[in-house]
């Protein structure tokens, strides 16, 4: 049965993608390596900034230590910030308040789990005033791999269990939101569903790639998902 809805972090939480690509190319240009757009798609999106960062580099022929990645990423983390605030308004997306309160009026359990630093997620959430909805954040920083590896979103379980033990959620009982192939295939090795929302992807993209594909998160249908999860 759902028990639980856990969200990616950018591209569905939040709509920072081309911040993101800003900065990366920011730093990449800093590193004398072109950046290429078809590359960030394929290297970057629904993907940690070490991942990103260490893929690019590496087949553009350049191998740094993880103390040089951090140090890459800890700059791009003070740029983002300096971005978010200099935002007049912040770029959450339409209809997820209601979302989360619907998810509530359901009691169904909310996490996120994303490629993105805890801290930095902490500090959009706080911002945007939704931080108490989420009872289970995991963060790019506390896992060894980033999606596609299933390793953010299992710990996510665990997370919860840990929160109440009575609870005793599995994968199957969790549902996914997420906007990327990488976040998709991570949900699926976790053994979750997961509904692909099209704000970074076409929607007939993400009908292929998920178990369902929504626009908007006011086409959720909990109760058919609830029906099809326990059919």
């Amino acid at each position: 049965m759902l028990k639980a809805v856990i969200f990616d972090f950018n591209g569905v939480i939040i709509n920072d993608e081309e911040i993101h690509q800003e900065l990366i190319n920011g730093i990449l240009l800093r590193e004398n390596v072109r950046p290429d757009s078809s590359e960030f798609q394929e290297l970057c999106l629904g993907r940690s900034d070490k991942a990103c960062l260490s893929d690019i580099l590496s087949r553009r022929g350049r191998m740094v230590s993880d103390d040089y990645l951090d140090n890459l990423i800890e700059a791009k983390t003070f740029a983002y910030r300096e971005k978010i605030e200099s935002l007049e308004e912040l770029p959450i997306y339409p209809e997820l308040k209601d979302f989360l309160t619907h998810l509530k009026q359901h009691n169904l359990r909310i996490g996120l789990v994303t490629g993105a630093l805890l801290s930095e997620v902490k500090f959009i959430l706080e911002k945007a005033e939704i931080l108490n909805n989420f009872e289970v954040i995991v963060g790019g920083d506390e896992i060894a791999r980033s999606k596609p590896e299933p390793d953010g979103y299992l710990l996510a379980v665990e997370k919860f269990n840990q929160l109440d033990n009575s609870l005793k959620l599995t994968p199957e009982d969790c549902l996914v939101i997420e906007d990327s192939p990488a976040g998709i295939e991570a949900a699926k090795r976790a053994k979750m569903p997961v509904v692909g929302i099209a704000n970074t992807y076409p929607y007939h993209f993400m009908q292929r790639l998920s178990n369902w594909a929504i626009d908007y998160f006011s086409d959720l249908e909990l109760e058919r998902v609830e029906k099809a999860l326990t059919s």
